[in-house]
């Protein structure tokens, strides 16, 4: 598993997360269920912006990686807005 973090980008990671968060807490017509399919699909998309435009393999595994990811860091996101909120 170590592998893959040699494929995991911060900046689309967090892009990836706050629109999850953002989908998950705003629009209530997407089932969760969808939002990992719409972080990896953006993450692919800011993957191949940031290495203009060309999309090979290796980009597409970083964008795919990194959205997929941002589902899993959900919770330590959704801990930390909550905790400041609370505050």
């Amino acid at each position: 598993m170590e592998f893959l973090n040699t494929f995991m980008l911060p900046v689309i990671l967090g892009i990836c997360l706050c629109v999850g968060y953002v989908v998950k807490k705003w629009i209530k017509d997407i089932d969760n269920r969808y939002i990992p399919t719409i972080v990896t699909v953006l993450g692919v998309i800011l993957s191949a912006w940031i290495a203009d435009w060309n999309l090979t393999p290796e980009v597409l595994l970083e964008g795919m990686i990194s959205g997929l990811a941002s589902t899993g860091f959900h919770q330590i996101f959704k801990q930390f807005i909550e905790a400041r909120t609370a505050a």
